[in-house]
């Protein structure tokens, strides 16, 4: 488990440092950058930061829902691909959030850090959950649950940083002059 874990750590490192040539695989006809991009709803700072936290908690409930579900059938694996299609999807709504939405750098940064703030009060809620663990009867040892807080810790942390970077930072240009 620590090895996938750190797979998905140099995964996420390896997507912000390429966060361009990503962003340029969506290519920039995408109708739903365009649909975003002409809402006057979405290039306010506060209203498209209220727009990716709820995106990010849906995205966020909807895996952890799947992955619930799951666990009443015996399917090895699967679980895994839920985890990948979320992160790839996650990934993908943070770069047309940052395509779309247009303005000064300093309102940019504060969009990204109010949307990527649920990953932040996911954190806070798991470290609360991690300090207040008892056990759930007399004999119960709650180190498996410690880990699996210490675990989510981590990944909402990562989710944090990497949706702030994504959203918060602008993917420059670059033009070929010859």
């Amino acid at each position: 488990m620590t090895f996938i874990l750190l797979i998905g750590l140099l995964g996420m490192f390896l997507v912000i440092l390429f966060k361009r040539p990503i962003a340029n695989l969506l290519g920039n006809d995408n109708p739903l950058v365009h649909r975003l991009k002409n809402a006057i709803w979405f290039q306010n700072h506060w209203k498209s930061g209220i727009f990716l936290f709820v995106m990010n908690a849906a995205l966020f409930f909807s895996t952890c829902l799947m992955l619930y579900v799951l666990t009443y059938f015996f399917i090895p694996f699967v679980h895994f691909v839920v985890m990948f299609l979320a992160v790839t999807g996650s990934i993908i709504l943070w770069l047309f959030i940052n395509r779309a939405w247009e303005g000064t750098t300093k309102n940019r940064l504060k969009m990204g850090a109010l949307g990527s703030s649920f990953y932040l009060f996911m954190a806070a809620l798991f470290v609360c959950w991690l300090v207040t663990l008892k056990p759930s009867y007399p004999g119960d040892d709650p180190f498996m649950a410690a880990i699996g807080l210490m675990f989510a810790i981590i990944v909402v942390t990562i989710a944090f940083i990497t949706c702030f970077v994504m959203t918060g930072f602008s993917i420059k240009k670059t033009r070929l002059t010859v």
